[in-house]
């Protein structure tokens, strides 16, 4: 299969997702320029329950994300529906991440650490 096969078989597959996309997309640049707007430093804020709190969702990933795609982990067979699922389970930490950190230096009393 072409590279370019492969790029139109996946536009069909996240097309009914755009707009869930560009919406959460629009939600964490938001987040984070008022985040920003109130101080806030990535790599000047530490939060130990955001860092535990995106590690549980992805964890749960392992879980939902057969689920999700009518699946169950009994199917998850080989080298690579293990590989596929652990990214996918790393991606989900990464974005759970990407929205808590900022949203625990929000509700944090204190600004600065």
């Amino acid at each position: 299969m072409t590279l370019t096969g492969i790029i139109t078989i996946l536009m069909y597959a996240l097309a009914p997702f755009i707009w869930l996309m560009l919406a959460a997309a629009v939600i964490i640049v938001g987040l984070h320029l008022f985040a920003y707007l109130r101080g806030y430093q990535i790599t000047h804020h530490r939060s130990v329950l955001a860092l535990l709190l995106a590690g549980l969702v992805g964890l749960t990933a392992f879980v939902w994300v057969p689920w999700f795609t009518h699946s169950t982990l009994d199917y998850v067979a080989t080298v690579v529906d293990w590989v596929a699922l652990t990214g996918a389970a790393i991606a989900t930490f990464i974005v759970a991440l990407i929205v808590l950190h900022p949203l625990s230096y929000l509700i944090s009393d204190r600004r600065t650490d």
